[in-house]
């Protein structure tokens, strides 16, 4: 005889947020990636903003992907009350925290353009909320809420 876990409300609250937050990322990675210049030129970054991200190396793609599609995936999977939720939103993580160590210690960005000064502050800003939706599916798999 098993016993069902009632879903708490939040868990739709925080899901839904988190997969309009995560498919905003999904959003940037795919107009960046194909558009390129024209898509940043559009989003006001400075051609210094531009030439930066223009230069990313390679391999910087891989901790890209992992942060923004781990996030996406998380948050469907939170949605649908599965447990490997955790998982995602852990690769999420590892990918937020590689980019944001190659971003402010091993090559730092050109200071933002005017008007811009929170793309300075935005690495931590999305690691917080990553770390925050993996300590939350972790809580919600341990509470049997994600099977």
């Amino acid at each position: 005889m098993s016993m069902t876990v009632k879903t708490p409300w939040h868990l739709w609250v925080v899901g839904v947020v988190s997969l309009l937050w995560n498919g905003f990322g999904a959003f940037d990675f795919i107009q960046t990636t194909t558009r390129g210049e024209a898509y940043m030129r559009e989003a006001g970054f400075d051609q210094a903003m531009i030439d930066y991200f223009m230069a990313m190396p390679n391999w910087m793609y891989g901790p890209w992907i992992l942060g923004v599609w781990g996030a996406v995936l998380g948050s469907i999977l939170l949605l649908m009350r599965n447990k490997l939720a955790v998982w995602a939103f852990a690769a999420s993580v590892l990918g937020a925290l590689i980019s944001l160590i190659y971003g402010k210690a091993i090559n730092p960005p050109p200071p933002p353009p005017a008007g811009m000064e929170m793309m300075g502050y935005m690495p931590f800003v999305i690691m917080v909320i990553a770390l925050f939706l993996l300590w939350y599916a972790w809580s919600m798999k341990r509470k049997g809420v994600l099977r």
